[in-house]
Parts: structure tokens; C-alpha cells; sequence
């Protein structure tokens, strides 16, 4: 499995990135997928969450009407539109599949998303 985040940056609060996930070595189409993030010196927490076809989506209540994920099983990536962004919003950034045997060395690197004035 290979997850490889992209998109992240420095973005004043009120701005907007959209964070992009390229995914390889398993069938993507088969598999929910969501965005993780984990802050500074707190516990990785679940952002958004997509089904398989992308029909059903879930959000945690903080970035919900802010936060939009996607995918397109076509070109195995999966998406996290971010508006609206708050300096609460800083964190790397990752994506998941759900559902597979998942230890820590399996996590890709991430993206950073720094939310300052």
C-alpha cells in the first residue's frame, strides 16, 4: 500500500486548500477512504470519511459545511476540499483506507496544513 498526500500549505484563516490523495498497491474502488489529521502534541482524529462508489460521505462535527472530501476511483485519489479554514484546522494531514489491517508504519507521510494570520 502506498499513500501519497499532496496539497498542503500555509493559508491565512478564512482561506481555502484542497489536499490530494494518490493511492496504489491495492484496489482502490473496493475500499472506503478517509482523511486523518493530527496535531501538535494531540491524538490523530478522523476528518471525513467517503464510501466506496462516493455516495455516502461523514464529517466530524468541527469541519462539517467547511470540509468536502471526494474521490475518483478512476485515478485511485481521493480529495479533502478545505474552506473556511480556522488556525484550529493546522495539522498534517492523512488519508486512509478503512477497513484493512493497518499498523503505525503504514501511515504516508502526510501533507501540512498551517492555518495563520
Amino acid at each position: 500500500v502506498q499513500l501519497v498526500e499532496s496539497g498542503g500549505g500555509l493559508v491565512q484563516p478564512g482561506g481555502s486548500l484542497r489536499l490530494s490523495c494518490a493511492a496504489s498497491g491495492f484496489t482502490f474502488r473496493r475500499y472506503s477512504m478517509s482523511w486523518y489529521r493530527q496535531a501538535p502534541g494531540k491524538e490523530r482524529e478522523l476528518v471525513a470519511m467517503i464510501s466506496t462508489a462516493g455516495g455516502n460521505t461523514n464529517y466530524r462535527d468541527s469541519v462539517k459545511g467547511r470540509f468536502t472530501i471526494s474521490r475518483d476511483n478512476a485515478k485511485n485519489s481521493v480529495s479533502l476540499q478545505m474552506n473556511s479554514l480556522k488556525p484550529e484546522d493546522t495539522a498534517v494531514y492523512y488519508c486512509k483506507p478503512e477497513g484493512m489491517n493497518w499498523g503505525p508504519d503504514d501511515w504516508g507521510q502526510g501533507t501540512q496544513v498551517t492555518v495563520s494570520s
